[in-house]
C-alpha cells in the first residue's frame, strides 16, 4: 500500500542530514541521538454480548525509533525516524472485521499477515523554541491527543512549534493535515466520526501557564476546515495536604460549533449516534470537574461529565474515510481529552450526563515495587434519543486494570498490562460488549 507521506517524509529527512553533517556540528547531532527498538505484543478479545461478530486478534509490533540530537550553532537541526513492522500471529476465520481498528486488513477482508511503515520528522530549534515538520508526530495536548491503545501508534503529518521563552508558559501552534491509523500503513486526510469526506487542514494554537508551582491554567483554540472549531479551557489545581496525601482538581471545558461545510453531504457529524439540533452539523458544549484524592498508595477519583443538549462531542477521527475502493483502511480509533475515554465506550452523546468513579492501589508499599491495579465506573444518563422524541437513554460501562513493570534484572522495563471493560447499554443501539487486552511492552535502547 502506498503511503502519501512517506515521500515528502523522506525527502526531509536526507534534507535534515545535509545540514546536520558539518564540520563540528556533527558531534551534537550524533552525541545526543538516540536509538531504540521497542516490542509490542498484544491480544485483543471483544465479546459481542448483544449477538453480531465477535473480535479476537493477536499480533506482534515492532518500532524503531531514531531520535537525534541538534547541530551546533544558534539554530540546531535535528532528524527523527520511525520505522514501525507489525505481524499477525493469529485471529481465527471470521474474527477479523472489516471496520477494524487494530491491524490492517487483505482485500478480501481478512487480516494482513505482515506490514510495515515508516515516516520522518524534521526538527530545528532556536533557543528555547522548537518547530518539526514530518510525519511521526505525536502530540498531547487538549485538542489533539494521538492514540496509542492498540498494537501500533496513530501518528500525524504537518508541522508544529513549541515555545517556551517565557518561564512557567508553553505556547504550541500547528498545522496538521494527514494522519495515520492505528491499523493502517497509508496516511488520510483530517474528519470526524461519520463523514466520508476529508479535510487536510487542522489549524491549532494554545499555551499553558503554569501560574504557581500548584495552578496551571489551559487555552487552546482548533479549527478543523469545514468540519468545526473549537475552544477549550483548563484548569489543574493539586493542593498538598500533607506528606503522603494531595487533593487535585481538574477541570475541563469545550465549545465547538460548525465551520465550512460541516452539514453538507460527505461533510456530516453523525453526533456519536445521538441526537442533534441540526441534523449532521457540530453544535456542542461539555464540561468536565474531576477530582482525586491521593494517600499513601491509594486514590480516589470522583467527577461528572455533562455534554449540551444540542449535539455531542466533537474530535478528528477518521472512521468514516474509505480508499477509492469503497474500503476502509484501518484510520479508525481515536482519542480524546476527556475522562470518558473508556475501554469500550466513549460516553459523549447529546444530552449525556456522566458519573465517573476510580479507584487505583500502587502496591510498591507491600513491597511489590511496579505493580498497580485500578478499577473505574462510569454512569451516563439522560442521552438524548437520535430522533429527539423517544425516552432518555443511559449507557455503564466497569473497568478494570492491572500494570506490573520488571524494576531490576534482565528483563528491566519489561511492561505487562491487562485490561477489561465490560460495557451496557439502556435502549442506545449500541452492542453491550466484554473487552480484553493483554499487552506485553518491551523497549531495548541501543544508545
Amino acid at each position: 500500500m502506498y503511503n502519501r507521506s512517506l515521500p515528502a517524509s523522506l525527502a526531509l529527512a536526507g534534507f535534515a542530514v545535509g545540514i546536520s553533517l558539518t564540520n563540528t556540528a556533527q558531534a551534537d547531532f550524533v552525541k545526543d541521538s538516540k536509538l531504540s527498538l521497542g516490542m509490542r505484543n498484544y491480544y485483543y478479545d471483544a465479546d459481542n454480548r448483544s449477538g453480531g461478530a465477535d473480535q479476537r486478534e493477536w499480533a506482534q509490533s515492532f518500532k524503531l525509533d531514531y531520535i537525534s540530537g541538534f547541530t551546533e550553532g544558534t539554530v540546531g537541526f535535528g532528524l527523527d525516524l520511525q520505522g514501525l513492522v507489525g505481524l499477525h500471529l493469529d485471529g481465527g476465520k471470521g474474527k477479523h472485521p472489516a471496520a477494524n481498528t487494530f491491524t490492517p486488513s487483505d482485500g478480501d477482508g481478512s487480516a494482513q499477515t505482515t506490514w510495515a511503515s515508516a515516516g520522518a520528522t524534521a526538527k530545528a530549534r532556536f533557543s528555547k523554541s522548537e518547530i518539526r515538520y514530518g510525519s511521526t508526530l505525536a502530540p498531547n495536548l487538549p485538542i489533539l491527543v494521538s492514540n496509542d491503545s492498540r498494537l501500533q501508534p496513530q501518528t500525524f503529518e504537518g508541522g508544529m512549534i513549541t515555545s517556551r521563552e517565557i518561564d512557567n508558559l508553553t505556547l504550541t501552534t500547528g498545522r496538521i493535515e494527514h494522519a495515520k491509523g492505528r491499523a493502517s500503513t497509508n496516511s488520510t486526510g483530517l474528519s470526524v466520526s461519520g463523514a466520508t469526506q476529508d479535510s487536510n487542514n487542522f489549524r491549532f494554537a494554545g499555551g499553558d501557564w503554569k501560574a504557581t508551582k500548584d495552578l496551571t491554567l489551559q487555552y487552546y483554540y482548533a479549527n478543523l476546515e469545514n468540519f468545526y472549531s473549537q475552544n477549550f479551557l483548563g484548569l489543574v489545581h493539586v493542593l498538598p495536604i500533607s506528606n503522603d496525601s494531595s487533593f487535585k482538581t481538574d477541570l475541563r471545558y469545550f465549545k465547538s460549533t460548525s465551520d465550512g461545510r460541516n452539514g453538507q453531504a460527505g461533510y456530516t457529524f453523525n453526533n456519536n449516534g445521538g441526537y442533534a439540533k441540526n441534523a449532521g452539523k457540530v453544535d456542542n458544549t461539555t464540561w468536565s470537574a474531576m477530582f482525586t484524592y491521593s494517600l499513601g498508595a491509594q486514590s480516589l477519583m470522583l467527577g461528572r461529565v455533562q455534554v449540551s443538549d444540542d449535539g455531542g462531542f466533537v474530535w478528528l477521527n477518521q472512521s468514516g474515510v474509505v480508499n477509492s475502493a469503497g474500503k476502509n483502511e484501518g484510520e479508525g480509533g481515536a482519542s480524546f481529552y476527556l475522562f470518558t475515554d473508556a475501554v469500550v465506550g466513549q460516553f459523549s452523546r447529546a444530552g449525556e450526563n456522566v458519573n465517573i468513579g476510580q479507584y487505583t492501589y500502587d502496591f510498591a508499599t507491600l513491597g511489590v515495587s511496579g505493580l498497580k491495579a485500578s478499577l473505574s465506573y462510569m454512569n451516563g444518563q439522560d442521552i438524548k434519543a437520535a430522533n429527539g422524541h423517544g425516552p432518555d437513554q443511559h449507557e455503564v460501562e466497569t473497568d478494570a486494570r492491572i500494570d506490573y513493570v520488571v524494576q531490576s534484572g534482565m528483563l528491566k522495563g519489561f511492561g505487562t498490562t491487562l485490561r477489561h471493560g465490560a460495557y451496557r447499554s439502556g435502549g442506545t443501539g449500541i452492542a453491550n460488549q466484554d473487552q480484553t487486552r493483554l499487552i506485553f511492552n518491551y523497549t531495548y535502547s541501543f544508545f
